[in-house]
């Protein structure tokens, strides 16, 4: 710790002492007290335990770093069920808060304290803090006291524009204007007054409903700039068309022209997508897979810890309530995108050092993880000074689910009228309000604290537990989570499935009094899910909850009204129609104007500098390893891992894709990959888009995997996520100038989503857009770039014949496969001097796919020894990486018009390198003919020695090591 305050905020601190504080509220005898948290709560190798405030120091300074009241203490929450079990009773009268206290030895003053506390120790926007001399501490105890009003207020919206663009702001809704006319249009009619006046509610909407719409109607849940109407005109091609939604025309659309070819052919493993919380594919009869990614950009950008891990937990809730819910979670995936560590702008007011931000993001990721017994098992990191302002934080998780439930099948969700609402897990506080509207906008220094949340994967651990049994019994019906708009978006989207709903917010377990209604309704508060079930399961549900120890609560009833109706204490808050909640919303229309940006050539090194050029790529941060983030990661957790994130008998080779078994029995897995490339989208937002979807693929391919072959009714089963971050894409001549030419930038990706996904037969079972990515302060604006990501997974029927990226033997011949052009543009190479060049590769999907099947018939003739996929630093990286897994080298001679350079580094998709044992070279060579150029052979000495022309340098592996494990600092 003290390093990094040293490092990050130029303070020396001297000696430090950390200890961990226990904050017990409540009448207690302090000799119990003392033998219960030595018995319960400490490691006698490790731990003394004291009570009070004497601190017992010779060190000078104190700083307390204790959560905010209301914000999850997970620890606080486990030390009290320790001490309830030690004690043999549930000690409600007692409230336990765990704090770190650091004791430090400089004599700092108290501004500087409080600097270090703020921006070294803790955040303020989840943590409170006491500071100063060693005399002048005292215990605190982080209670909430709200005052309690349950008062609804009715709002006019009888206002002119200007007024209600100030509601608007005042109350974090993120309505447009055309939005807010609409809800005043639908107030104002006689059919809505009518039946308020019948119910004694105003004319006018109360707070609860207009907060209902502003959640409802948010960016997050509505995704309204994908499903807008969209002129797009692209000034140098003279190309101009409308696009009737993004959604629809090329997402939608190609997952159906895709899975309508496969029926065809007798393929339909592919069951639900893009109506539930994520996408459904048929493993076998017996199971089905489940998949999701998702994104929390603007928490982690506030609150990093805390916001990647609601990330991570919020992100398997989703499996956990597909259908009717219940899925065996399998693993994670985490895709990071930061500003560099090292970033030297002055940060601008609300800005968080991207330094500081990876830390927090990384160990967001660990705790959700590790401690809820769900492996990490693949990801990537990605460094561009645009995500300095706003990280891109993708969470995924893939599950498990049987493909029938109680004799029903498991993907389908149904309820009736009179079915009880059921809300499990977590209890609702002040945290995350706002959520969903707040992730709907761009970041400034105003940004409101209550969006932020911290999550408790113990809590979700017993949810989930709770959830599979269930569900395997047969005591629910169907199950969403509690994710953006709380109960408000769980109950009204499942309201739409039986018809209507009423909830008693009366009946809703609380942190803490003092909340009012509507705060109530779409607190974002985590670990909550909402069930349907049956009366005649309800008492069986609770018994269950108990045993589990997961509260569970009953907070209304479906019905069939065709009306979202809201009560607190009986009386009636909000009285909706479902029709128009739902489908009330103006549809958008943008504008799209596409200018090609000016290119120009770039300069190219000599050969001379290969060996410097491939050493300093190798340490560069687009490319340097990531084993310290990996290592903190439990990718080992259930025992089904087979190809990990690093490989080889050294354990050192990075690898293209993640392996897992189905369970413990067969020889059926998995493959998880994913594909992101934004640098590329500087020269063709088209091609990067397509180069990302190509490299997830390719990575499966890498490993074993097959495409899905219209010939082949018995090939794999595929399912892809598409996860689209971009900049505020809307127009406004004043504040978002260039907003009609970012919003053609995603035109064009989301086209090479449908031409990609339709040429490889790879349907798109789920995903997002976060379509805000822009950090406001101080007059400045930091966007990221366009970027998507591909996240996929694909079935293997026998993981025992997975190939892995290292080289494995003496002697053994080294092969590319693919096609290598001059195509530096947007290259790690070009990188490295500030260059941006012109040639961007381009994917030809007809010639990819075609080599691609010729791989994955070559793994399972047993062909391939090794095989690593050519990415970010092409050929000369992957055979440096290729040598890291054993005490192995290469000899290369490279042929070719392209020169040394542009043969290393050229970054042309759809490649592979490869070795080939000497008894296979024959029928590999005949089985790929002209698509594989031999490279050389692997050798036993540990060196690497690249020819070409005449021209050659060799390096050790241990240098080429040494560079590539530079680190990252965190």
């Amino acid at each position: 710790m003290a390093e990094a305050v040293r490092r990050d905020l130029g303070v020396e601190l001297g000696a430090v002492e950390h200890r961990r504080v226990f904050a017990v509220v409540g009448e207690v005898e302090p000799r119990w007290l003392l033998e219960a948290a030595t018995a319960a709560l400490a490691d006698p190798l490790l731990h003394e335990v004291r009570l009070g405030s004497d601190l017992e120091s010779e060190l000078t300074r104190f700083v307390l770093v204790s959560r905010l009241p209301g914000v999850t203490d997970d620890e606080g929450s486990s030390a009290h069920t320790a001490l309830a079990d030690y004690a043999g009773r549930s000690l409600e009268e007692l409230r336990v808060f765990a704090q770190d206290l650091f004791l430090i030895e400089a004599p700092l003053d108290a501004e500087v304290l409080t600097r270090v506390a703020r921006e070294g120790l803790g955040n303020p926007l989840v943590h409170f803090f006491l500071s100063g001399p060693l005399s002048a501490f005292a215990p605190y105890a982080p209670m909430v006291e709200l005052a309690v009003d349950p008062t609804v207020f009715s709002v006019s919206l009888d206002l002119d524009d200007e007024q209600l663009a100030q509601l608007a702001r005042e109350r974090v809704l993120h309505l447009d204007l055309a939005e807010l006319r609409a809800i005043r249009a639908y107030f104002a009619r006689t059919q809505t007054r009518s039946r308020r006046s019948e119910e004694g509610l105003p004319s006018e909407p109360t707070d609860v409903e207009l907060e209902v719409f502003a959640q409802t109607w948010s960016e997050h849940c509505k995704h309204k700039e994908f499903q807008a109407e969209i002129q797009y005109v692209d000034t140098h091609r003279g190309e101009r068309f409308e696009v009737n939604g993004l959604f629809d025309t090329y997402i939608r659309a190609a997952t159906r022209k895709v899975c309508d070819e496969l029926e065809a052919h007798g393929q339909s493993w592919v069951v639900k997508v893009f109506s539930d919380n994520a996408g459904v594919v048929r493993v076998d009869e017996e199971r089905l897979f489940v998949f999701k990614v998702e994104t929390h950009n603007t928490p982690s950008a506030l609150d990093p810890y805390g916001g990647a891990i609601t990330g991570i937990l919020g992100n398997n809730r989703d499996p956990l309530g597909t259908g009717i819910g219940g899925a065996r979670l399998l693993f994670n995936t985490d895709v990071l995108c930061f500003g560099p560590p090292d970033y030297g702008e002055p940060l601008l007011p609300g800005q968080l050092h991207p330094a500081r931000v990876m830390r927090g993001v990384i160990k967001g990721i660990e705790d959700g993880g590790n401690k809820s017994g769900v492996p990490t098992v693949h990801g990537a990191i990605v460094f561009d000074g645009r995500f300095s302002g706003k990280p891109l934080v993708y969470c995924g998780t893939g599950a498990l689910v049987p493909s029938t439930q109680a004799g029903r099948p498991a993907w389908v969700k149904a309820i009736e009228p009179g079915d009880r609402i059921v809300m499990v897990g977590g209890r609702v506080g002040q945290d995350g309000i706002h959520g969903a509207t707040f992730s709907s906008a761009g970041i400034d220094e105003n940004s409101p604290r209550t969006a932020v949340q911290v999550g408790s994967p113990f809590t979700q651990k017993k949810v989930a537990d709770l959830l599979v049994e269930a569900c395997d019994r047969g005591l629910v019906r169907c199950t969403t989570d509690n994710g953006a708009g709380g109960l408000s978006s769980s109950v009204g989207e499942l309201a739409t499935l039986s018809g209507g709903a009423r909830v008693e917010l009366a009946h809703v377990p609380l942190k803490y009094p003092g909340l009012r209604p509507w705060e109530i309704l779409v607190s974002e508060s985590q670990e909550r899910m909402t069930l349907a079930v049956s009366p005649d399961h309800l008492d069986e549900l609770f018994e269950l909850a108990t045993e589990l120890e997961v509260e569970a609560s009953d907070v209304g009833e479906f019905t069939d009204s065709g009306l979202f109706e809201v009560l607190h204490a009986g009386k009636r808050v909000a009285l909706l129609d479902l029709e128009f909640l739902h489908d009330g919303v103006p549809r958008k229309r943008l504008q799209a104007e596409w200018v090609p940006p000016t290119l120009e050539a770039p300069s190219i090194p000599g050969p001379q500098e290969a060996k410097s050029l491939l050493l300093t790529l190798l340490e560069s941060l687009d490319i340097r390893s990531r084993e310290e983030v990996i290592r903190r990661y439990d990718h080992e957790v259930k025992g089904l891992s087979v190809v990990k994130a690093l490989m080889g008998g050294r354990m050192r080779s990075p690898q293209d894709a993640a392996v897992l078994r189905l369970d413990h029995h067969g020889q059926r897995g998995l493959a998880v990959s994913c594909g992101i490339c934004p640098r590329f989208g500087d020269l063709s937002p088209y091609t990067m888009s397509a180069l990302a979807f190509d490299e997830a693929v390719r990575q499966i391919i890498a490993v074993g995997g097959r495409l899905p072959r219209l010939d082949d009714p018995k090939g794999p089963w595929w399912s892809a996520c598409d996860n689209f971050c971009v900049p505020d894409s809307v127009f406004d001549s004043i504040r978002n100038p260039d907003g009609k030419q970012k919003l053609a930038a995603l035109v064009q990706m989301c086209r090479a989503l449908y031409d990609v996904s339709t040429e490889y037969l790879v349907p798109l079972t789920s995903g997002k857009d976060s379509m805000k990515n822009d950090f406001v302060s101080a007059g400045r604006k930091i966007s990221v770039p366009p970027t998507i990501l591909y996240s996929v997974v694909a079935g293997l029927d026998d993981v025992d014949r997975v190939v892995t990226t290292e080289l494995k033997a003496g002697g053994d011949f080294v092969y590319l496969l693919g096609e290598t052009r001059d195509e530096l543009g947007g290259s790690c190479l070009l990188r490295l001097s500030g260059q941006l060049g012109d040639e961007v590769p381009r994917l030809r999907p007809a010639q990819a796919r075609a080599l691609y099947v010729r791989v994955g018939e070559a793994t399972r003739m047993g062909l391939l020894e090794s095989c690593h996929d050519l990415s970010d630093g092409g050929l000369g990286v992957a055979l440096a990486e290729a040598t890291f897994g054993a005490s192995l080298g290469a000899e290369i001679e490279l042929a070719g018009e392209l020169g040394l350079i542009r043969t290393l580094f050229s970054e042309s998709p759809s490649r592979f390198v490869v070795s080939v044992r000497p008894e296979n070279r024959t029928s590999f060579e005949a089985h790929f003919a002209s698509m594989a150029t031999p490279l050389g052979r692997v050798t036993e000495e540990p060196r690497l020695t690249i020819s070409s022309d005449g021209f050659s340098f060799e390096v050790s592996i241990s240098e080429l090591y040494s560079a590539w494990t530079r680190g990252l600092g965190v």
